[in-house]
């Protein structure tokens, strides 16, 4: 092989390497993503509601390109904001708390991703907005809370955005 085709492979070699090195660097920060903790101040992206001050999961979702968590103080916020057709910004993760093992009159920590929970619609338990979804880790847990306090399981592939329609929400939120 002549010197300048050496030359040309080895500078597409160590292109092709500093890509794939690239491309591991933003996977290794993904997967390293630590979730936020809500403070008092803490407010809702889409309502401006306070998270702290209302029982039920919450949610937290990082968009591509911004390391601060956009919060929604109630999963079906999460949902509607997840399958809207309309949403134009890339979510690079979208973290639920697992109700399994959060207090849910005071939710703090217990962080996963959303897209491998599992999700329990139409219970006796209520959000910020109301009626809300109850997130779990386990499948197990989920089916405990159903015999507890009523509800269908579905997984997060399973959910539509018909059923995570944010109109009237506040009505069915007595303290309101």
């Amino acid at each position: 092989m002549n010197p300048d085709r050496r030359r040309l492979l080895a500078a597409a070699l160590a292109g092709s390497a500093a890509l794939i090195g690239l491309a591991a660097c933003g996977r290794q920060a993904e997967a390293t993503l630590v979730p936020a903790e809500a403070d008092a101040a803490t407010t809702c992206d889409l309502d401006g509601m306070l998270v702290a001050d209302y029982p039920g999961p919450k949610a937290q979702l990082y968009y591509q390109g911004d390391a601060t968590p956009h919060w929604c103080c109630d999963t079906v916020e999460m949902f509607n904001t997840l399958l809207k057709p309309e949403q134009a910004r890339e979510i690079r993760a979208a973290l639920v708390q697992d109700m399994g093992q959060a207090d849910w009159e005071h939710p703090r920590g217990h962080w996963f991703d959303a897209k491998t929970g599992y999700y329990v619609f139409g219970s006796r338990r209520r959000g910020s907005m109301g009626p809300t979804v109850a997130s779990f880790r386990l499948e197990a847990d989920a089916r405990a809370f159903i015999a507890r306090d009523g509800g269908k399981l579905l997984r997060y592939a399973e959910v539509t955005p018909d059923m995570v329609d944010l109109s009237g929400g506040a009505l069915h939120d007595g303290r309101m």
